[in-house]
């Protein structure tokens, strides 16, 4: 099971990667992070890859990058919610369950 890691409004990359450190044995396959230093928010992930083991890095974004998300589980609707996405114009690079969740909060908001 992947392992994901954060903070916001405190916080720095250095920090950031201790952390994931200690998540190593929850996610063995990849590590990845997000800085947004303006907000004051650092994300990470350490990735245990199952569904789309070669495309299916973390974090995963909007097309445009807008919404960056890091997430931990599976999404069993997933292929539901991506069609219904798709045909309200939303465009995916992989075919990774936790994909859907950025363009999902674009459509939805919280």
């Amino acid at each position: 099971m992947c392992g994901i890691c954060g903070t916001a409004g405190f916080g720095d990359e250095q920090t950031l990667r201790r952390m994931c450190e200690r998540l190593v044995h929850r996610g063995p396959d990849a590590e990845a992070h997000v800085v947004e230093q303006q907000a004051g928010v650092v994300l990470g992930n350490r990735r245990l890859a199952v569904i789309d083991v070669a495309g299916g890095a973390q974090p995963v974004a909007s097309e445009h990058n807008d919404v960056v998300a890091v997430y931990n589980g599976e999404i069993y609707n997933f292929a539901e919610l991506r069609q219904e996405l798709e045909g309200l114009g939303h465009r995916f690079n992989s075919q990774t369950d936790g994909e859907v969740i950025p363009h999902l909060y674009q459509e939805h908001g919280l």
